[in-house]
């Protein structure tokens, strides 16, 4: 961590140049610690009876990039993912990198819609699937594309193979996979992000950028093999294939993931059977872990560090979790999946004042300046736009130069978060330029359900924005202009979105209005949307509280 200060007087900062970067590609990585701490255990999935050793890892990770190199994937072909935290996710992480595949996350969450668009986008010659999660039917939505990308040439699923897919551990071999020649700067990963245009957009991300960020956020929190992390946060996300896989074989430290999707119960469960030392989450998973009846019988005295990142973390939870969870050296982090994704992060030892208020210090490597509309760097204190630049900044969007464009202009990312710097650098992250909704650490962009809500028949207009919430931080509202003489209910737009976009993305609170709110160019005015939207909510709990009281 950097003790480095404001340059200048302004707020500007350059993280540590020590200890250097690593100068590794993902495969490398891992034969190093293979090769290090053969016996250590690298990976423990409960709900599937998995617990092996880095020796064992590679050699499941080297068995199936054999297999995916006998189907002719290669350096460069684009292969997805589309399922929940299972073993197989974890071993198509690692293997592709392995042959120089280029790995393509897609959220377990999306429908059809979305998984047709993210196959498309990058032209995914094999998608690696599993049969199903929660209400997900994968295999239903998979034979429903009409037409089938015409890239993809390969279906994979996990289990018992359904007619059409091959099954993933018929794949694997016991032949040597092929060497690949590697560069750690070449693409090893794209992660989708949504975008203001209402189109995800894929981020390209590099060995480089990842390996070095996922050894940096876990030497952050002190990480040796001594360490084991447990992993509740999914996998597709950088959260939990950088910060959490990645850095865990960058440090020999073990793998813990205690199920598909977030438990509170399995999760806890996990710490306390693995003896884990480490906890991963966003406020709203560790709230519903402190909040189960039988929190008190799980022993979790082994915990002493993690990350909780996604979303603001308010003081009252941070109080507990260090004082009742034992994770006295829990830290909190801050970046965005262009940036591989950490820039700020807070260190084993800082404040309390400093966990909650802020997001941390510079990363080593990293540079960080907050500017204003014109560009110019502002004083500490001065609220401005997040700039970015260094090792992590991604490689650009695939396919999307002008966006590429846009995002990184002379090396330096635009994040697109507003924030302030203290006289230590410390930084505080205060708004978005943009009006991007952060749910339960899920990043929405109004735009894109704006779009989805467009295509209902008798919508005229539409306008998306969050509001506060005290269980997910933010919750979406929509206001709508419907066609004249239209008829639709709540219920009826809600039931719409059902099933065809991301249950997260689903609007919490539906109005219909004569007009909306706009300036005199025609800009929306999502503020007065958003006051209007909280005064009426707060409204309505008022009468009702009165109601009862009488």
């Amino acid at each position: 961590m950097s003790d480095r200060r404001p340059i200048d007087g302004l707020s500007h900062v350059i993280g540590a140049s020590t200890p250097p970067l690593l100068d590794l590609t993902i495969p490398e990585l891992l034969a190093q610690t293979a090769a290090r701490l053969p016996d250590r255990e690298a990976c423990v999935f409960p709900a599937q009876d998995i617990r092996w050793s880095y020796a064992e890892f590679a050699r499941q990770v080297d068995r199936l990039a054999a297999g995916l190199a006998s189907l002719g994937l290669e350096k460069g072909y684009r292969v997805g993912i589309w399922s929940p935290n299972r073993v197989e996710w974890l071993l198509t992480q690692f293997a592709t990198a392995r042959i120089g595949a280029i790995l393509v996350c897609i959220n377990p969450a999306y429908r059809q819609s979305e998984l047709d668009y993210a196959l498309n986008k990058v032209g995914c010659a094999a998608l690696i699937t599993a049969q199903s999660f929660k209400s997900s039917d994968y295999i239903a939505m998979i034979r429903a594309l009409d037409p089938r990308p015409s890239t993809l040439r390969h279906l994979i699923a996990m289990g018992d193979p359904p007619e059409g897919f091959l099954g993933f551990d018929d794949i694997l071999s016991n032949d040597a996979p092929p060497e690949v020649a590697m560069d750690p700067h070449e693409p090893i990963n794209i992660q989708y992000t949504s975008g203001t245009t209402g189109s995800p957009k894929g981020a390209c991300l590099t060995h480089h950028n990842i390996v070095n960020n996922a050894y940096f956020t876990c030497a952050t929190m002190g990480f040796t093999e001594a360490d084991r992390l447990c992993i509740p946060v999914p996998f597709y996300h950088c959260f939990g294939m950088v910060m959490g896989t990645l850095g865990c074989v960058a440090h020999g430290a073990t793998m813990v993931v205690p199920g598909e999707g977030f438990e509170p119960e399995a999760t806890l469960q996990a710490v306390h059977d693995e003896r884990c030392t480490a906890l991963y989450g966003v406020p709203t998973m560790f709230v519903a872990e402190m909040a189960l009846p039988s929190f008190d019988t799980f022993d979790l005295s082994h915990l002493r560090t993690g990350i909780m990142a996604g979303a603001p973390c308010p003081r009252a939870i941070m109080e507990r979790v260090q004082r009742d969870m034992n994770m006295t050296g829990v830290t909190i982090a801050y970046g965005m999946t262009e940036t591989s994704p950490v820039s700020f992060q807070s260190g084993l030892d800082d404040p309390l004042d400093k966990r909650v208020g802020t997001v941390g210090q510079i990363h080593p490597h990293v540079e960080v300046k907050i500017v204003d509309e014109s560009g110019a760097t502002v004083p500490p204190g001065t609220q401005g736009e997040l700039l970015t630049r260094g090792y992590s900044v991604m490689q650009g969007y695939w396919g999307e130069n002008a966006k590429t464009s846009d995002a990184i202009r002379d090396g330096w990312m635009h994040t697109g978060d507003l924030a302030t710097m203290d006289a230590e650098g410390y930084v505080q992250i205060t708004g978005r330029v943009k009006d991007m909704i952060v749910r339960g650490g899920e990043n929405i962009y109004p735009r894109e359900i704006e779009e989805f809500l467009f295509t209902h028949p008798d919508v005229a207009q539409a306008q998306v924005f969050g509001i506060p919430d005290d269980v997910y931080g933010e919750i979406v509202c929509a206001w709508l202009v419907l066609r004249d003489e239209a008829s639709v209910s709540e219920s009826d737009v809600q039931a719409f979105c059902k099933g065809q976009i991301a249950h997260y993305k689903l609007p919490a609170h539906v109005r219909f209005k004569d007009e909306l709110p706009m300036t005199v160019t025609g800009k929306p005015q999502k503020f007065i949307m958003r006051d209007a939207m909280v005064a009426e909510l707060a409204n309505a709990r008022d009468k009702a509280q009165e109601s009862l009281a009488k």
